[in-house]
């Protein structure tokens, strides 16, 4: 009979440091097979075969590989559906347990329901663990134990709760001689699986101290090269601890820990009203309102070509680079539900596609936040000015010089809508929806 092993599946964890649910397969005592799933159910509905995403996850896995090759173990990495890749699993090895981390999306725990039974069924279990946030579910509720749905609220008492023992790093190392020991196995390419490279540089990974210091000063100005992080992908991706991060802002700058609240909170929400992560509004009223949803109008939003440079120089960005600055994101998401009343669902699905860093539950907090139908959204009547927004954030040009060169030439396109109209009409289609 062959001997039994654990097995640890990478998801949105990719790293061998500081990796909880690594660090107690490694420590359960079997030898560890490390694996990963190019999940058919997921890739199959990328449109674009040069997803920066995929390029990225790949990348990532080559240099785990790396380090555990060095170590005499290996990746396995499938390109499959998860539960295909564990019935084959399961009639190669004798397996007496998966870990994994938790995953708080929709399709994730349903997937998850299915490969526990499956593995239940053969006598195995499916063990998951809390890594890719500090606090998850309900453990930052109401004194009434009911879920926030305020953020200030929330993160007074994420901060009260907030102990050493939980920004601790998992001392993974320690175990890393119970990997179990095989030799290499290769790493799909992308072009087995369908998906190219994409020639553009990821954001690096080390994150400065200075960036994070000076982040109040400077995450307004989207022309500042390091006024931000840019640390979104390696979060959504696990490329770096969580538990690190807060660490550093701890000592460092309030505001930016700030942003890793935000990110438990859109989480909580997710889990606590799953309603949003499957296409509704979290408040119901919000869906009364009477879209235009005019397709040209969105193509040229998409396209960067409202004859707003601000909006269009931030859809540039996204377009070329797969990233956004945040403050321009606000700026978009506002124009493109407030402007041109187009439902907030396109902007969401739009960006899904295009976003490094998406994340199925702060992007669907932010697009209802601007929109004003989610949790602790801007009011409805708070409609960005693109042009005060400009004047504030970006009032050398700078940013828009870069992604927007010609938009003091004839070629520029005229304003797709005027502000104070558009203005105008959207707080009447509003007032109408909501009976204000």
């Amino acid at each position: 009979m062959k001997s039994p092993i654990h097995i640890f599946w990478f998801r949105r964890d990719l790293r061998l440091s500081d990796n909880a649910g690594l660090y107690h397969a490694l420590k359960a005592g079997l030898p560890v097979l490390p694996l990963f799933i190019f999940d058919k159910a997921i890739l199959d509905q990328l449109e674009d075969k040069a997803d920066r995403r995929v390029e990225f996850i790949h990348a990532a896995l080559e240099e785990i590989q790396t380090a555990l090759t060095g170590m005499g173990s290996s990746l396995e990495v499938y390109y499959g559906y998860p539960e295909e890749v564990f019935k084959t699993l399961l009639q190669k090895y004798t397996v007496e347990a998966v870990f994994t981390n938790h995953d708080y999306e929709p399709y994730a725990m349903d997937r998850d329901t299915a490969i526990n039974q499956l593995l239940q069924n053969q006598g195995a279990s499916l063990k998951t663990y809390k890594d890719q946030v500090i606090f998850e579910k309900e453990e930052v509720v109401k004194d009434d134990g009911k879920p926030y749905t305020v953020f200030t609220p929330y993160s007074r008492k994420w901060k009260a709760k907030l102990n050493d023992a939980d920004l601790n790093a998992y001392p993974t190392e320690k175990y890393f001689n119970h990997f179990l020991k095989q030799k290499a196995v290769p790493v799909p390419s992308l072009d087995s699986m369908g998906f190219k490279a994409v020639d553009w540089p990821f954001p690096s990974k080390q994150f400065q101290d200075a960036v994070i210091k000076h982040y109040t000063d400077n995450r307004n100005f989207p022309a500042l090269e390091n006024g931000t992080s840019k640390l979104g992908v390696h979060l959504r991706f696990g490329t770096v601890s969580v538990r690190e991060l807060a660490r550093k802002a701890s000592g460092l700058n309030e505001t930016f820990l700030n942003e890793l609240i935000w990110r438990d909170f859109y989480q909580a929400i997710l889990w606590n009203f799953p309603k949003v992560g499957k296409g509704q509004s979290f408040k119901a009223d919000y869906e009364k309102i009477e879209w235009r949803n005019n397709e040209e109008e969105f193509q040229r939003w998409c396209d960067g070509t409202t004859g707003y440079p601000i909006v269009d120089a931030g859809m540039r960005e996204l377009n070329t680079t797969g990233f956004m600055h945040n403050r321009v994101r606000m700026i978009v998401a506002s124009f493109l539900t407030k402007h041109l009343l187009i439902d907030w669902r396109w902007g969401e699905a739009y960006f899904s596609q295009k976003l490094l860093d998406f994340d199925l539950s702060a992007n669907n907090g932010g697009w209802q936040w601007a929109s004003g139908s989610g949790c602790d959204a801007a009011p409805y009547f708070r409609v960005f000015n693109p042009y005060l927004q400009t004047e504030k954030f970006d009032k050398q040009l700078k940013y828009i010089g870069k992604w927007v060169p010609e938009f003091q030439e004839f070629s520029y396109p005229k304003p797709i809508v005027v502000h104070e109209e558009a203005r105008k009409r959207v707080l009447e289609v509003y007032a109408r929806a909501l009976k204000k």
